[in-house]
């Protein structure tokens, strides 16, 4: 989990980022964010709706890890971003941990949030692939 000064507190913040901030999308995923000016650190919030997953446990389970490759990577975050990751689709929670670590992370260097790379290479957008029941 990451420390409370990263996490959001109140929705006026996250409404502002909602109208003001800008998008990159991947495929389960958007990252909105806007550099605060008014803060010395970045702050995230993990948006997980009803609508991904009826049960709380796997929507929070979903937040969790989002929260934890996060936490992995602060280091690399540099200016006082607010970042909202906004979830819609219910794979994620089964998806493997590097394959997810990995989405996050294009999503993040496509959007200029994280400052210096990794000596990894990461895939641009891993599709995920539809079970089919």
């Amino acid at each position: 989990m990451i420390t409370r000064s990263n996490r959001f507190h109140g929705h006026g913040s996250l409404r502002y980022l909602y109208t003001r901030g800008k998008t990159v999308r991947a495929n389960q995923l958007t990252v909105r964010y806007i550099i605060n000016s008014r803060r010395e650190t970045w702050r995230l919030a993990v948006v997980v709706s009803k609508k991904v997953h009826k049960s709380a446990i796997v929507r929070n389970r979903i937040r969790r890890r989002l929260y934890e490759i996060v936490r992995n990577n602060q280091n690399r975050i540099s200016k006082p971003y607010d970042i909202a990751l906004i979830i819609f689709s219910p794979l994620l929670a089964e998806l493997e941990q590097q394959k997810l670590e990995s989405i996050i992370i294009s999503s993040f260097e496509k959007a200029e949030i994280f400052d210096n790379p990794k000596d990894k290479k990461t895939e641009n957008y891993v599709k995920i692939e539809e079970k089919e029941a």
